[in-house]
């Protein structure tokens, strides 16, 4: 099932919310994408628009980032197909083990 609960934002926001959700610098986003910091600036200042295919293949076809694929393109989730956005990534080292306390209670 589809999901329509993200709120649509320009491309420069989302390539935005990707980098934080991945606790990423233009820099280190540049490393893993090949696309220039400078560019990546430009599009989440607003100063450009219109991204082309080739940025889009570059975030999407990256392992990392290919969990976002369909909110990129869409504005849609589909969490039970690992699409997901970036609000909703799980950010920081896996957890194994419960929050709850080992205590007993009562």
């Amino acid at each position: 099932m589809v999901s329509n609960e993200t709120q649509s934002s320009g491309i420069g926001e989302k390539i935005r919310a990707i980098r934080d959700a991945e606790g990423l610098s233009r820099t280190q986003f540049f490393e893993l994408t090949g696309i220039p910091a400078g560019t990546q600036k430009h599009y989440e200042m607003g100063r450009r628009e219109g991204v082309g295919s080739e940025i889009l293949l570059k975030i999407t076809q990256h392992p990392r980032f290919a969990k976002y694929t369909l909110w990129l393109m869409t504005d849609k989730t589909a969490p039970q197909a690992g699409q997901i956005a970036p609000a909703l990534a799980h950010i920081g080292p896996e957890s194994t083990g419960s929050d709850r306390s080992e205590k007993q209670t009562g």
